[in-house]
């Protein structure tokens, strides 16, 4: 893949684009320039962004998919991670960002897909309880992937921790329930526990492919 600068503009755009799941909207402009003042990129290989200012893991203790309690840093010490805030009903970011890294995984060797840890937490707990995400992640993404579910503000403050911002769900006019989100996966090292590289919603089966290997060893793809 092509390699080139990145700007710390590309990450500040990554940073403000919430998704709708089918709908566009912006952050607020604070909370916006508030996660990203302390970061700077380093290369970008399409499509992931090396970070310079790695993540630090978000000290997240939720309920996972069999009811019990899930301690983000301590069960995924010393495995590469990757990290996504979703929703099921999602009508396609969500369900195609599981799917493209479920078949990416699934070309590593088996020993490497035993260490890649994939961690989906919902932004919309109310509706995503730990049995809907038991149920839903298995088809969206594999069953080996870690759903996660809590209370809304402990949800929303670990996503900004890397820059993500998230909405509490809303109704539109037509009933349909919608939940903003900034739709990029981090990926955390194995070496360093760190969220060291940034991937957008565009990324494809290929790319994760691709890069996973590397990912999986804690080194820069």
């Amino acid at each position: 893949m092509r390699k080139k600068t990145a700007l710390v503009a590309t990450l500040v755009v990554a940073t403000l684009t919430l998704s709708g799941c089918g709908k566009d909207s912006k952050a607020d402009s604070d909370s916006a320039k508030s996660s990203v003042a302390d970061i700077s990129t380093g290369q970008v290989d399409d499509p992931g962004t090396v970070l310079d200012r790695p993540f630090t893991k978000p000290d997240l203790v939720l309920t996972d998919t069999k009811g019990q309690k899930f301690d983000l840093r301590e069960q995924t010490k010393g495995k590469p991670t990757l990290l996504f805030f979703g929703y099921t009903k999602c009508p396609d970011v969500c369900p195609l960002t599981m799917s493209n890294i479920a078949i990416a995984e699934k070309k590593l060797p088996k020993a490497d897909q035993d260490k890649l840890q994939v961690v989906f937490v919902t932004t919309d707990p109310e509706r995503d309880t730990p049995a809907e995400l038991g149920k839903w992640l298995p088809s969206a993404g594999d069953p080996s992937f870690i759903g996660l579910s809590g209370d809304f503000p402990t949800i929303q403050a670990g996503a900004r921790q890397l820059g993500i911002g998230i909405d509490p769900a809303t109704k539109e006019k037509d009933g349909t329930v919608v939940s903003m989100h900034g739709a990029q996966v981090i990926a955390f090292s194995p070496k360093t526990d760190e969220g060291y590289v940034l991937y957008g919603e565009d990324t494809s089966v290929d790319e994760y492919a691709k890069d996973l290997p590397e990912l999986v060893r804690g080194e820069k793809p």
